[in-house]
């Protein structure tokens, strides 16, 4: 019979126990060791029953360093904050499909930002699978959206191979998200096999043919304008560009990129706007739009009777360097064969005064941008109180900045942990909206236990407030009674500082700008886990509102 479940046919009696693959090196050594050898070193773990052969294995790879995370989005989140900062891959070790799936939201942002990342997804051993038991699902099929790269181990001897590819693979280019699932059976089987080390791959070089006539068609322009995204947001990328602002051609960056070399001494591009008709009136003048690393400008979401593309009728369209090209060597070339001035405007130092009164965005951007020490990092999860904060930020001490790629809130925690395990040495600051914060916020028992050096900010306004604003641009008029049920956070009020010290993270609550200022100045002066939830002030009242 065709659906035959007999001893033989399944594959028992050839299938390895546990026991008798202990002494000799198995699948899941082999794992380890090839990540370890092609260079990935951070693993962000959620395991499970399926995945204990991998746990075992940490214990005899020193190389590997292993974090568990309470939930699986923060491991994913944590491995696209360590990617983006490391410029290599960390590892998440997930549990089955349903592990995987938890994981996925932050796994979209991680694919829109193209960071690398290797998924190793546990899965039931390949002669159990037939038993269709309740954790049994289709790892590949809910991981082929988010990654560029899915295998399944079904041998011993092809764990090895396959952990090379997948590193490769999530290299790129276009570099992004690798997912090797790997059955029970093939991990703790015996096998000598071992991945071999790849040499790291680079992103493609520029098109010269294609810059010049770029080159070409910006000389005969009226309204140029550059949109920017990739690794043309780092300090390479922001150098050209810069040459080109100062030859006349108007500069954005994507409205969320992965990451942004940012502060004094820096060229600040302008920032597309996040809602589609500001942006659209960014660009109405331009007669043409040069894509680096970026994608045609479109609005988020539909609108009733408001167009999807922000670019003017008209307006040509030229792409100077694709998402798997050097954005930044393409805006060197053009910049060399326009003859644009060897260097371009840049951010001045300025600290803005103390801020005073009622705490606002803008208030606690002020803040932030007076005490934010050399070199931090921001994970930006803040939704609406983001973009006033990234404003006042500009001037301050040079920092990199990473947002919310894939608009999957719930990135702000994770990505913190991973950007401080990357890099240990530097501050790392997360801003969050309350309800985003909520998302992920196992994230914090993380970031104690490990004793990362992360402040997180949590802007409490008791509501999604990006969906109240929402609620009105989508044409649904003034919400009522259960609507306005869907759009707040009270009853109960969230105790953000009870409850991240429930989770190991001292807190600190502030209700007005002056404390804000005092408590974010000492959260950067000392090392650590710290949380600062910072009580939104309600906006004045207009006249005759």
């Amino acid at each position: 019979m065709s659906n035959d479940l007999s001893t033989a046919a399944r594959g028992e009696t050839t299938a390895a126990a546990p026991s008798e693959a202990r002494a000799a090196s198995n699948g899941a050594d082999a794992l380890i060791r090839t990540l370890a050898d092609n260079g990935v070193t951070a693993c962000f773990a959620n395991p499970g029953t399926s995945e204990m052969q991998f746990v075992a294995a940490l214990d005899r790879e020193p190389r590997m360093s292993a974090v568990l995370c309470l939930f699986e989005g923060v491991a994913t989140g944590a491995a696209d904050g360590y990617g983006r900062m490391a410029d290599r891959p960390a590892a998440t070790l997930l549990h089955l499909g349903a592990g995987y799936a938890n994981g996925g939201a932050n796994l979209h942002n991680a694919r829109r930002a193209r960071t690398p990342v290797v998924n190793v997804v546990g899965d039931h051993a390949t002669y159990h699978r037939a038993y269709d038991t309740p954790l049994s699902s289709d790892i590949a099929g809910w991981a082929a959206p988010n990654s560029a790269w899915v295998r399944s181990a079904d041998h011993a001897d092809r764990v090895g191979p396959l952990a090379a590819e997948a590193v490769t693979a999530s290299l790129g280019p276009p570099g992004g998200c690798a997912t090797l699932i790997l059955p029970a059976d093939s991990a703790w089987n015996a096998t000598a096999v071992r991945g071999r080390a790849l040499a790291p791959s680079s992103p493609v070089a520029p098109d010269a043919e294609r810059i010049a006539e770029v080159a070409a068609g910006l000389r005969g322009a009226k309204a140029a304008g550059l949109l920017i995204g990739g690794r043309a947001c780092r300090a390479r990328g922001l150098a050209a560009a810069a040459r080109l602002a100062a030859a006349g051609v108007r500069v954005w960056t994507e409205t969320f990129v992965a990451r942004q070399r940012r502060g004094a001494g820096i060229f600040a591009p302008a920032r597309l706007a996040y809602f589609g008709e500001v942006a659209h009136d960014e660009l109405a003048d331009l007669d043409t739009l040069v894509l680096v690393e970026a994608q045609a400008p479109a609005a988020f979401f539909a609108y009733p009777d408001k167009p999807s593309a922000l670019w003017p009728e008209g307006c040509r369209i030229e792409m100077l360097a694709g998402v798997d090209e050097a954005g930044d060597v393409a805006l060197e070339m053009l910049a060399d064969l326009l003859e644009a001035p060897p260097a371009g405007p840049v951010a001045c130092a300025a600290a803005p005064p103390a801020p005073q009164g009622d705490l606002f965005p803008q208030s606690a951007g002020a803040a932030i941008a007076r005490h934010l020490p050399h070199d931090a990092i921001i994970s930006d999860d803040a939704v609406t109180a983001g973009m006033p904060i990234f404003l006042q930020t500009a001037s301050a001490a040079p920092h990199d900045w990473l947002m919310l790629t894939g608009g999957a809130i719930g990135q702000g925690i994770p990505l913190a942990i991973g950007a401080a395990v990357a890099c240990p040495d530097r501050k790392v600051v997360s801003l969050n909206g309350d309800g985003a914060a909520m998302y992920t916020v196992q994230g914090l028992w993380t970031i104690a236990r490990e004793q990362l050096d992360v402040t997180v900010v949590v802007f409490a306004n008791g509501a999604y407030k990006i969906l109240n604003v929402e609620f009105g641009r989508t044409g649904s008029g003034r919400p009522g009674p259960a609507a306005r049920r869907l759009l707040d956070l009270g009853r109960p009020t969230i105790a953000w500082t009870t409850l991240a010290e429930s989770l190991g993270v001292p807190a600190t609550r502030c209700e007005t700008a002056e404390a804000f200022d005092a408590a974010f100045a000492s959260a950067m002066g000392r090392r650590g886990p710290r949380l600062i939830e910072a009580v939104m002030s309600p906006p004045p009242q207009r006249v005759g509102a």
